[in-house]
C-alpha cells in the first residue's frame, strides 16, 4: 500500500528527487502552508515548499552551490554514528522504604539525577526528595551517566536510602510538596510563569484516546452520540462567543489538602536551636482548622510546641518525626491523606505533555478570574532574586556569559558530542531567556537600581543577575542622524538578527553576546550577557575592531578578520576598505558599527551586529541614487522612520540562488553557441554573418582571434532553448529540433521565458555603456512581448519569478550539466588547465550577475553601502558602483519577484496563512519584510483574481491595522503611571473596538487622600503624574491608525471608527481583539463582550488582568535532527515508506536529545510520523502520535494558534478512522470554533474542515445537519477554487450522497450533474473519476425512476398498494471514511508486490538518468509511468 501525505511534494518527472530540493516541510516553519497543490497534468507547483522555504533551513555548511549533489553520501555515516547513541537500554530494580521494589527501564546515556527525577514524579515516591541512590552500598554520584558506574546491568537493585536534610535540601522538599499540591491547578499557566501553559484537548478527548480507546464497543457507539453542535458552531452564526475559548476542566476544581502552607515568622531558628538541628520552621492550618507549627531539622519534620504567639520548638506530643512532610501531615489530617492519595492519581493519569515544562515561556491573552491563594513559595521568589538555592549549581549567580560561550566551545567531532553540545547550548538559552524577561519586567515595574542613577530615567542602564540591561531611547543622541529613537527602537531586533545569522554560522573563536529583546508596558528593554571586564575599562579603548561613532573612526585587527572571513561566503559579506579620520584605508569584513572586543577572558567578541544584512534602498532614499525601473514604478523609494531598514537574510539566499541559476543558465547557452558555432563554421565557411546576429543576448564573447562569436548565433537557438525553460513549467515540451523554431514561438514563449530575457537586462546593465544602447535597441525583437527591456520586466508581468533551482535546472537547458562542471572545474583550481574560451564564458557570466569573482559564481554584499559616515578610498570606486548595482537589483527582486509570487502560492493555496502570525511568517519566508505589507495589500488589490485572495486580504488589512494601533498603544501606554495601567488599558482597547463613543473614567483613587500621597510617587522611567491618556477618543485614535497606515506602510485605509473597518473590509471585532491583545500583551478576563453596544463601554478596568512581556530571542537548532527529518522526508517522497519512518522516529529521538520533550520542531516529527503511521494501516499508532503533537502545538503555540487547529483536523481523521465517532465531531467542532475566533467563516481552510464535519455527520446519520456543513464547504470551495476546480465537483459529489441518503433523488442529480460536468471538461471522458461520476447518476436515476414508480402505486391504489421496498442506503463507515482520506489527501492504493518492485525499479531509473543529466522528458516520452495508477498520488485535487 502506497500513498501520499500531504506534508510532502510528490516526486513529479521533472523534479531530482535529491534531499537539499525536496525539503517538503521543514520541522520550524509551522504547518501553514499546505501539501503542494496540483494543477491538472499532475505536476506540482508547490514551488514555496520545495525549495524556497525549506532550502534557508539548511545547515549553513551546506550551501546550495557546494554540495547539492553528495547529501546522500554523508547521510550513510551519519546513520553508523546513530548506532553509537541507540545503546540498548536495560530495566534496573529499584526499592524505595516503605513501597514494594518495582523495575525501571533505563538507558545507559542517562545521568543518575534522572532516575531521581522519575522517584520525584512516581505516585508512590513523590513525596521524597532528599535521598540517595545505592549500589551494594556505595551511593551514586548524581551526575555520573549509568554506563560508567561499575557493576550496574540489567537486573541491578537500587536502594533509595534517606539522606540528612540541609537548609537547601528543607526548602527544596518545601517546594516540591506545594508543586505536589498545585498538580492540578491552572494558575500558574493563565498567569504564564513557570514554563507552565494550557492545553485543553483532553476536555475534548475526555481521556479515551489511546488504550483506553480499544474498550469502547465499536458497534454500539452510532446510538449515542449526540452530534448537535452549539448554536455558533453552525455556518452562518455570526456571534463569536469568547468563553468556549477556555472550556472549564473539571478535573481542575481543586482538591483542597490544606488550607494554609507558609513560612513561620520564628524563622531563622536562634543560635541554639540551631545546634539541635533545626533548619527552618513551617506554620500550617489544615483542613480540618487544625493550626500546627512544624519543625524542619537534619532528622525531617516534627510537629513542635509554637503558637502564632510564643516560641517553644521543644517537639509536641506525639512529635510525628518523619522524613517527608507528605508522611507527617497523613498522621495528622485524615483529609490530607486522602485529598493527597487522591490528587497524585489524577496528576498520574494526565498525560506527561499536559505538565512538562515549555522550553519557552508562553502567555495566554485571555484567561478566567483566578482565586488568589496564599502560596509562601510564590511570596518568596517575588522578593528574592529567587538565586542560591533553587538553582541546581554551586556558585550564587549564574554566570550566563561563561555558561552562554563555553557551551559553544564544546567539542562537535561526533555525532554524540554534537548532541551533548546542542543540549547544552539550548538549556542554557532557553534559561537565559527566562532570566533575562524576569530581569526586564523588574527594570520597567521599578524593582531594579540603575547603575547611573543620577541620569534621567530614559538613559539609565541596570544590571541584574549578570544581565545587563538598557532601553530603546536614543540615548546621547547616539542614533541621530540615523532617525532618533525609531532607529533605536529599531537597533535592537536587527542587533538581535545579526547574533540569530552569526550563531548559526557557528564559527569556532567567534563569540556574540547573549542577547534577547523585551517589550513590556511600551518600553523596549535589551537584556544582554556580559563581556567580562568591560563595565572597568572605557569604550574607546576596549574596541579593537569596527566603529564606536558609526565610521568616522574606524580600527581593524588582524584575528578578526580572520574570523570573519569564515562567516563572510555563508553571510554573503564582503570584504571591503572604508577610511578612518586619518584617511588611512582599514580593512573590514563586516559593517562598521560591528564592534570587536576582546574580554578578560581572552575571547574574541563581535557585538552591535545591526547591520549585518545590507540596507533596504527601497526604504532608503539617497540624493542622486536612481533604483531600478520596477522598484520606481511601485512608488520607491521611500521615506522610512528611521535608516536602518535593512533586507532580510531570507531575501539575500533566494537573491543569490536566483542569480546562481542566471549564472549557470548563461554559461550553458554560451557553450552551446560555441558549439554551434564550431558546427557552422565546418559546415559553411563562407558564411559570415546570419539573419539573427542582430541579437547578441549576452555580451559578446571576445576570443583570442578577435571575432565577436556570440553574434554569430541565430536568435531561434536562444529563445528555443528558452521557451522550453518556460514549458518544463506547462510540461508539454515540444519535440520540434531546436533550429526550427518561427519567429511567433518566440514571442509566445517571451512573456514565460522570463529568466533569459532576465538574463540580457542585467547582461546590458553590467556591460559599459557605449554598447549597451545598440544592444538595447537590438534585442527588442526578441522581447517583443515584453516592452522594456529592463531586468525583472518579465516577472512584473507574468506576477512571478520561479525560484530557482525549480525542476532542476538540468531539464531545462541542455548544455546546463556541462557548465556545471565547468564552474565547479574552474572554482577548485587555478584553472590552468581549461581553454580560454570556456574561462570567457565562466568570466562573462561572473559579470552579468555581479559575482565579485571572475572565476567562480560569488556573491557577497557591502553593508556599509549608503551608511551615513562612511566613506570609501578612491581606488575601490569601481567596485562600490557594482556594490549599489547589486542593492539596487536585490531591492528590485524583492518588489517585482519575491511579493508577487507570494500572492502567487496564495492563490494557488500553497501559503494558507490563517492569522496575522502565519501571514507575518509567510512574508518573512521569502525574505519580504512586514513594512513591504502595504505594497503586498496593493498587488492583491490588483490581481484580477481578487476575489479568490479575500481571505489574504483581510488577514493583511486586520494585520495592518493592528499594528498601527500596537505603534500608537506604544506611546500611549509610556504615559501612563502604574496605578492607572488597567484603566488606561480598557480605555485604549475600547477607542479601538468599541461602537460606544468611548470616554475615559478617570479611576477613582481607591487610596482618598489625595495630598499626601502626591509627593511620594515613585518614579518610573517616563512616570510622572500623567493622565493625558483619558483624553483619547475613538475618532482621534482611528485618525492616527489611517494616518500611521499611511506613513508607515503607505496604504490608505479608508474608516474613522471600527464599526467602518468591519463593515469595509469584513473583520471581526473578536480578531481584532485577539491579534492586538497578542501583539501588545495584554491579558482580558475571559467572557462575553458587547462590543456593540451604544450605551456602554465594552470594556471595564476590571476587564484588564495583566501585561505580559513580549519577547524576542535566538532559537538554538537541532541541526542533526533537522538533517535526518530532511533524509526522512526524501525517502517518504520516493516512496519507500518504511525507510522513512525509521529516519524520522531516529530525527524523533535526536530532537528529544536536544530539546528535551516540548518543542515546535518534535511537533512537527510527530505529525508527520502520525500521518506515516496512518499510510501503513497502524491506526492506533497514528493516534497516539497525533494526540502527543495536538498536546504539544496547545502548549508551545497556544491553544488557538493556526497551527493547532490543522492538528486537531488530523486528530479527528485518525479517532474516526478508530471508531471514535463522538470524539471525532467534538475534535472537530472544537477546530472550527477556533478558526472561527482566529479568521472568520470565509478562509479555503474552512472548506475542507467543513467537508470533514459533514462526511463524519452523514456517518452518523445526521443529514440535515451533514447537508448545512458540506453545502458551506461547497460555496467556500467554488469562490476560492473557482467554479471549474476538481475540488468543487468532489464537494458536489459529497452533497449528492448525503441527498441520496435522504431519498431526494432530484436534489441528488442534480448535484451529481454539476460534479460531472466540471470532471467531463477538466479531466476528459475517459478519465476514471469522469466515469465512476456517470455510473452514480445513472445508480441515482434509476433510483428515482423506483421511487416515482412507487409513490404512483400508492396514489392509485391508496392503502392496499403492493409497495416495493426502496433501497435507502445508510453509509458505511469504510465509505465515509474512503471519502475523508481523499478529502484530506490521502489515498491507498492497493499495489502487488510485483507492482512495488516496479515501481521502485522505476524511481532509480530516473534517479540515475537525471544524474547523468538527461533530460527527463524525453525519457516519459518512451516509457509512460501511469502516474495515476502506481505513484502515490496527493489529492488535494486542482
Amino acid at each position: 500500500m502506497v500513498s501520499k501525505t500531504d506534508d510532502i511534494p510528490a516526486s513529479v518527472p521533472n523534479c531530482n528527487v535529491n534531499t537539499v530540493d525536496l525539503v517538503g516541510e521543514t520541522p520550524d516553519r509551522k504547518e501553514t502552508s499546505k501539501g503542494p497543490h496540483k494543477d491538472p497534468c499532475g505536476h506540482s507547483v508547490d514551488t514555496a515548499v520545495m525549495n524556497g522555504g525549506g532550502a534557508h533551513d539548511l545547515s549553513e555548511e551546506e550551501s546550495k552551490q557546494d554540495g547539492a549533489g553528495d547529501t546522500d553520501g554523508g547521510e550513510d555515516s551519519n546513520e553508523q554514528e546513530v548506532i553509537v547513541i541507540q545503546d540498548t537500554g536495560f530495566t534496573v530494580k529499584i526499592q524505595a522504604p516503605g513501597t514494594e521494589p518495582f523495575d525501571l527501564q533505563v538507558s545507559p546515556q542517562e545521568m543518575v539525577q534522572e532516575i531521581h527525577q522519575v522517584l520525584m514524579d512516581r505516585e508512590d515516591t513523590c513525596h521524597r526528595t532528599c535521598f540517595s541512590l545505592q549500589l551494594d552500598g556505595n551511593v551514586l554520584d548524581n551526575f555520573a551517566e549509568l554506563k560508567s558506574i561499575e557493576g550496574l546491568q540489567e537486573g541491578s537493585l537500587l536502594k533509595v536510602v534517606e539522606e540528612p536534610y540541609t537548609v537547601r535540601e528543607a526548602r527544596i522538599h518545601v517546594r516540591h510538596i506545594r508543586d505536589l499540591l498545585k498538580g492540578l491547578d491552572p494558575s500558574d499557566a493563565y498567569n504564564g510563569v513557570d514554563c507552565n501553559s494550557l492545553s485543553f484537548l483532553s476536555v475534548f478527548t475526555d481521556g479515551d484516546l489511546g488504550d483506553s480507546g480499544k474498550r469502547k464497543k465499536k458497534g454500539s457507539e452510532l446510538e449515542q452520540i449526540d452530534c448537535t453542535p452549539p448554536e455558533h458552531i453552525l455556518p452562518g452564526s455570526k456571534e463569536r462567543p469568547l468563553l468556549p475559548l477556555q472550556p472549564q476542566n473539571k478535573d481542575w476544581k481543586p482538591m483542597q489538602c490544606l488550607k494554609v502552607l507558609t513560612m513561620s515568622g520564628w524563622n531563622p531558628p536562634p543560635g541554639n536551636r540551631k545546634m539541635h538541628g533545626d533548619l527552618m520552621y513551617l506554620y500550617m492550618v489544615t483542613v480540618e482548622e487544625r493550626h500546627i507549627s512544624i519543625t524542619a531539622s537534619t532528622r525531617g519534620f516534627y510537629l513542635n510546641q509554637s503558637t502564632t504567639y510564643t516560641f517553644n520548638p521543644k517537639p509536641a506530643n506525639p512529635s510525628f518525626l518523619s522524613h517527608s512532610l507528605v508522611e507527617l501531615l497523613s498522621q495528622i489530617s485524615p483529609a490530607f491523606k486522602k485529598n493527597f492519595t487522591a490528587l497524585q492519581k489524577k496528576r498520574v493519569q494526565r498525560h506527561p505533555f499536559e505538565r512538562i515544562a515549555t522550553p519557552f515561556q508562553v502567555y495566554s491573552w485571555t484567561a478566567p478570574q483566578v482565586d488568589h491563594t496564599m502560596d509562601c513559595v510564590r511570596a518568596e521568589d517575588a522578593y528574592t532574586s529567587r538565586l542560591g538555592y533553587e538553582e541546581h549549581i554551586p556558585g550564587q549567580t549564574r554566570d550566563w556569559n561563561e555558561e552562554l560561550q563555553t557551551t559553544r566551545e564544546l567539542a562537535r567531532k561526533n555525532l554524540p558530542e554534537r548532541l551533548l553540545r546542542e543540549r547544552a547550548i539550548f538549556k542554557v538559552h532557553s534559561d537565559f531567556a527566562a532570566a533575562a524577561t524576569r530581569g526586564s519586567v523588574a527594570v520597567i515595574d521599578g524593582n531594579v537600581m540603575a547603575i547611573n542613577p543620577g541620569e534621567e530615567t530614559r538613559m539609565q542602564m541596570f544590571i541584574w543577575n549578570n544581565i545587563f540591561f538598557s532601553l530603546g531611547f536614543d540615548v546621547r543622541d547616539h542614533y541621530r542622524e540615523l532617525g532618533g529613537d525609531a532607529a533605536a527602537h529599531a537597533a535592537p531586533t536587527n542587533d538581535l538578527n545579526g547574533v540569530r545569522a552569526y550563531g548559526a554560522v557557528d564559527v569556532e573563536g567567534l563569540y556574540t553576546l547573549g542577547t534577547v529583546v523585551v517589550d513590556y508596558r511600551g518600553y523596549r528593554v535589551t537584556a544582554q550577557s556580559i563581556i567580562p571586564g568591560i563595565l572597568e575599562r572605557e569604550q574607546e579603548q576596549s574596541v579593537i575592531y569596527g566603529s564606536i561613532d558609526f565610521g568616522k573612526t574606524v580600527v581593524s585587527h588582524g584575528k578578526y578578520l580572520e574570523l570573519l572571513e569564515r562567516t563572510s561566503r555563508p553571510l554573503k559579506v564582503q570584504r571591503h576598505n572604508v577610511l578612518n579620520e586619518k584617511d588611512e584605508s582599514m580593512e573590514l569584513c563586516s559593517s562598521v558599527e560591528c564592534k570587536g572586543i576582546i574580554g578578560n577572558d581572552g575571547r574574541h567578541y563581535i557585538l552591535d551586529l545591526l547591520r549585518t544584512f545590507p540596507p533596504d534602498l527601497n526604504f532608503l532614499p539617497v540624493e542622486g541614487e536612481e533604483l531600478s525601473p520596477e522598484s520606481v514604478r511601485q512608488g520607491f523609494p521611500r521615506q522610512h522612520r528611521h535608516r536602518l531598514a535593512c533586507l532580510r537574510q531570507e531575501l539575500i539566499e533566494a537573491f543569490v540562488e536566483h542569480r546562481y541559476l542566471l549564472f549557470m543558465k548563461m554559461a550553458a547557452l554560451q557553450l552551446m553557441q560555441q558549439k554551434a558555432n564550431k558546427e557552422r563554421k565546418l559546415a559553411t565557411l563562407t558564411e559570415n554573418s546570419s539573419p539573427g546576429a542582430a541579437v547578441p543576448a549576452l555580451p559578446s564573447t571576445e576570443t583570442p582571434d578577435g571575432s565577436a562569436e556570440s553574434s554569430e548565433t541565430s536568435t531561434e537557438t536562444l529563445t528555443d532553448a528558452n521557451s522550453d525553460a518556460a514549458q518544463t513549467e506547462t510540461t508539454s515540451t515540444s519535440d520540434a529540433p531546436q533550429a526550427a523554431a518561427t519567429e511567433t514561438t518566440t514571442t509566445e514563449a517571451a512573456p514565460k521565458t522570463e529568466p533569459m530575457t532576465e538574463t540580457d537586462s542585467s547582461a546590458t546593465t553590467t556591460t559599459n555603456a557605449s554598447q549597451a544602447t545598440p544592444i538595447e535597441v537590438n534585442v527588442v525583437p526578441m522581447v517583443t512581448t515584453n516592452g522594456p527591456l529592463v531586468p525583472f520586466a518579465t516577472a512584473i508581468q507574468n506576477g512571478e519569478c520561479e525560484s530557482p533551482l525549480e525542476g532542476k535546472a538540468e531539464d531545462i537547458i541542455p548544455g546546463l550539466a556541462q557548465a556545471k562542471e565547468l564552474a565547479e572545474s574552474l572554482a577548485a583550481e587555478d584553472g590552468s588547465g581549461i581553454d580560454p574560451k570556456s574561462r570567457e564564458v565562466v568570466l562573462n557570466a561572473c559579470k552579468a550577475v555581479g559575482s565579485i569573482s571572475n572565476t567562480s559564481f560569488d556573491i557577497r554584499f557591502n553593508p556599509d553601502i549608503f551608511s551615513p559616515g562612511v566613506r570609501f578610498p578612491e581606488d575601490s570606486a569601481d567596485d562600490i558602483q557594482k556594490q549599489k548595482q547589486l542593492l539596487k537589483d536585490a531591492g528590485a527582486f524583492l518588489v517585482s519577484c519575491q511579493i508577487p509570487s507570494l500572492v502567487k502560492d496564495c492563490l494557488d493555496h500553497s501559503a494558507l496563512p490563517m492569522d496575522g502570525a502565519t501571514l507575518t511568517e509567510a512574508l518573512h519566508q521569502r525574505g519580504i519584510n512586514v513594512r513591504y505589507l502595504g505594497n503586498v495589500l496593493a498587488l492583491v488589490d490588483k490581481t484580477p483574481a481578487k476575489a479568490q485572495l479575500e481571505h489574504f486580504y483581510r488577514i493583511g488589512i486586520s494585520e495592518l491595522i493592528t499594528r498601527c494601533a500596537k505603534h500608537i498603544f506604544k506611546t500611549y501606554l509610556q504615559g501612563v503611571e502604574l496605578s492607572a495601567l488597567s484603566a488606561a488599558v480598557s480605555h485604549f482597547l475600547n477607542c479601538f473596538l468599541s461602537s460606544f463613543d468611548a470616554v475615559a473614567h478617570l479611576p477613582a483613587d481607591e487610596l482618598v487622600s489625595r495630598r499626601k500621597n502626591r509627593k511620594r510617587r515613585n518614579r518610573v522611567p517616563g512616570g510622572g503624574d500623567n493622565t493625558a491618556w483619558a483624553s483619547l477618543t475613538p475618532s482621534e485614535l482611528w485618525k492616527n491608525i489611517v494616518s500611521e497606515a499611511q506613513s508607515y506602510y503607505h496604504f490608505t485605509l479608508h474608516c474613522e471608527n471600527a464599526d467602518q473597518v468591519v463593515e469595509k473590509y469584513g473583520l471581526q471585532k473578536i480578531t481584532l481583539l485577539r491579534e492586538i491583545s497578542i501583539k501588545a500583551g495584554i491579558q482580558i478576563l475571559i467572557k462575553e463582550y458587547n462590543f456593540d453596544s451604544r450605551h456602554k463601554p465594552a470594556f471595564t478596568e476590571e476587564d484588564i488582568l495583566n501585561i505580559f512581556p513580549v519577547v524576542k530571542h535566538v532559537n538554538p537548532k537541532a541541526s542533526d535532527a533537522f538533517h535526518f527529518f530532511q533524509s526522512g522526508q526524501a525517502k517518504v517522497q520516493q516512496g519507500y515508506l518504511k525507510e522513512g519512518c525509521e529516519l524520522i522516529n531516529e530525527a524523533l529521538n535526536l530532537f528529544n536529545n536536544v530539546y528535551g520533550a516540548m518543542h515546535v520542531e518534535i511537533c512537527a516529527c510527530l505529525r508527520l510520523l502520525a500521518r506515516l503511521n496512518y499510510i501503513m494501516g497502524d491506526h492506533h499508532e497514528a493516534l497516539s502520535n497525533q494526540q502527543k503533537a495536538v498536546l504539544m502545538s496547545e502548549r508551545v503555540l497556544g491553544v488557538e494558534h493556526p497551527n493547532t487547529i490543522q492538528e486537531y483536523m488530523h486528530l479527528a481523521l485518525y479517532c474516526f478512522a478508530n471508531g471514535q465517532l463522538s470524539t471525532a465531531l467534538k475534535l472537530l467542532y472544537r477546530a472550527r470554533y477556533l478558526m472561527l475566533m482566529v479568521c472568520g467563516e470565509d478562509h479555503p481552510e474552512m472548506a475542507l474542515l467543513d467537508s470533514n464535519i459533514g462526511l463524519v455527520l452523514h456517518g452518523v446519520m445526521e443529514y440535515d445537519l451533514s447537508l448545512r456543513f458540506l453545502e458551506n464547504a461547497l460555496a467556500i470551495n467554488s469562490k476560492y477554487h473557482g467554479p471549474r476546480s476538481l475540488k468543487v465537483a468532489l464537494s458536489h459529489h459529497l452533497v449528492a450522497r448525503v441527498y441520496e441518503s435522504k431519498a431526494e433523488f432530484r436534489s441528488a442529480l442534480q448535484q451529481e450533474k454539476e460534479g460531472y460536468t466540471i470532471y467531463k471538461n477538466q479531466v476528459g471522458e475517459a478519465h476514471e473519476k469522469t466515469k465512476e461520476s456517470s455510473e452514480y447518476l445513472k445508480y441515482l436515476t434509476q433510483q428515482a425512476v423506483a421511487l416515482q414508480r412507487t409513490m404512483n402505486e400508492i396514489y392509485k391504489n391508496g392503502s392496499n398498494a403492493s409497495i416495493m421496498p426502496l433501497k435507502f442506503t445508510a453509509p458505511s463507515m469504510a465509505s465515509v471514511l474512503e471519502q475523508l482520506n481523499i478529502i484530506n489527501g490521502i489515498i491507498f492504493i492497493p499495489l502487488s508486490q510485483k507492482d512495488l518492485e516496479n515501481l521502485k525499479a522505476e524511481v532509480q531509473r530516473r534517479q540515475q538518468l537525471q544524474e547523468s543529466g538527461k533530460s527527463v522528458e524525453d525519457l516519459t516520452v518512451d516509457s509512460p509511468l501511469e502516474l495515476e495508477d502506481k505513484i502515490p498520488m496527493d489529492v488535494n485535487v486542482d
